[in-house]
């Protein structure tokens, strides 16, 4: 009877500790998430609408500044919040700090990436909008995030490049300068009138409106080939006519040539056959 009287009061004992507990951090930990949801609620608004403000006026940083600071605030939070259920702060802060440092080991090549999202930021080797070729790939820059940048290629395909790769390696951005030299080289035969073929060619240059004047274009003989004579054909367009411009007058070129008696030579072999009798 005794042990009976004795579980029961040591029962009572922990349902009243439970109780006191309850009745303690109940309203902490209701009012820590409620805190939790309205501070992810108004740091995702704020930062939405930094997105649409700063997207007008730099979309290069625009993603790079939203995301980092997005990523700070909801730290800050956290702490916040765990303060409130009675965490001590210094010892949460201290735990984030050496979970810092082994993820930090364990990511170097993140942090890597995310070293190169600054050095692109503050050099601006390039921007959203430009046409770039690195590792391989020509397209336009979509966005460049934290730890990535997202080039569109012209067939449709997206190419998500690490930042690291972009800021420690040569790429070119094709569209940095407003005007580029487009260069074509059209051969013509030995027998064909080298005066007459640039003639032609400048006649198709002045016609066309995207051909500039200033730098001024060059027609001339490039060299002298096993089968052609090759004229080297420099005209500077505006840089978004440049594969239109090269496009359109390979086809006028041939066309001309054609209508002027003008010959576009290829490679041929004469083969002799010799009948041993």
């Amino acid at each position: 009877m005794e042990d009976l009287f004795g579980s029961e009061g040591r029962a009572s004992e922990l349902i009243e500790q439970a109780i006191s507990l309850t009745m303690a951090y109940a309203p902490k930990v209701v009012l820590a998430i409620v805190t939790l949801f309205i501070g992810l609620w108004l740091i995702n608004r704020f930062v939405g609408v930094l997105d649409a403000k700063l997207g007008k006026k730099d979309p290069t940083l625009n993603k790079f500044l939203c995301g980092l600071i997005g990523a700070v605030l909801k730290i800050l939070l956290l702490i916040s919040v765990a303060s409130m259920v009675g965490i001590a702060t210094t010892s949460f802060v201290a735990i984030i700090g050496a979970a810092g440092l082994a993820i930090g080991f364990a990511l170097q090549g993140s942090l890597s990436n995310f070293a190169g999202g600054v050095l692109i930021l503050i050099f601006k080797p390039f921007k959203v909008g430009d046409t770039i070729e690195a590792q391989g790939f020509l397209g336009a820059v979509a966005e460049i995030s934290i730890l990535y940048t997202i080039v569109n290629t012209f067939d449709n395909r997206r190419i998500v490049i690490p930042n690291g790769s972009l800021s420690n390696a040569t790429l070119v951005n094709v569209s940095i300068y407003e005007n580029r030299r487009c260069d074509m080289t059209f051969g013509i035969g030995y027998d064909d009138d080298i005066d007459k073929a640039k003639a032609i060619l400048k006649r198709l240059m002045e016609e066309d409106k995207r051909s500039l004047t200033d730098p001024a274009p060059r027609i001339c003989v490039g060299g002298l080939g096993d089968s052609s004579v090759d004229l080297m054909f420099r005209v500077w367009v505006p840089t978004d006519d440049l594969w239109p411009y090269y496009w359109d007058m390979q086809e006028k070129v041939k066309k001309a040539f054609d209508a002027e008696g003008i010959t576009i030579p290829f490679p041929q072999r004469d083969v002799h056959l010799f009948k041993e009798e």
